[in-house]
């Protein structure tokens, strides 16, 4: 797996939406199950209120065509309801990535 391009995504819910947020984060990962270009996605939280998002590609066009994709724009309409800010975020070029085959064992 060659990956090249990532995209982190910083978000912090509103208090009283932050179990709505989790919950969306969690559906997410069917979106982007349709998405042949994201080699990789994470969500993630940190605590109570502050999540995220690291997805990466193997190349340009596959970052592209996910920032223009699903995640994005249903965060964009959820967003406003659901966050207490915009959300940080941040293309990123990957350096060095360690991936196990599933099953693999070292």
């Amino acid at each position: 797996m060659d990956l090249k391009f990532g995209v982190l995504a910083l978000l912090e819910a509103k208090p009283e939406k932050a179990a709505e947020l989790k919950e969306f984060l969690i559906g997410g990962k069917a979106v982007v199950d349709g998405e042949p270009g994201t080699r990789t996605w994470y969500a993630f939280q940190l605590d109570d209120t502050h999540f995220g998002i690291f997805d990466s590609f193997a190349d340009e066009d596959a970052r592209r065509a996910h920032l223009g994709g699903e995640i994005p724009r249903a965060l964009g309409e959820v967003g406003p309801a659901l966050l207490a800010k915009d959300p940080e975020l941040s293309t990123v070029d990957l350096l060095a990535v360690k991936h196990e085959q599933d099953g693999a064992r070292s």
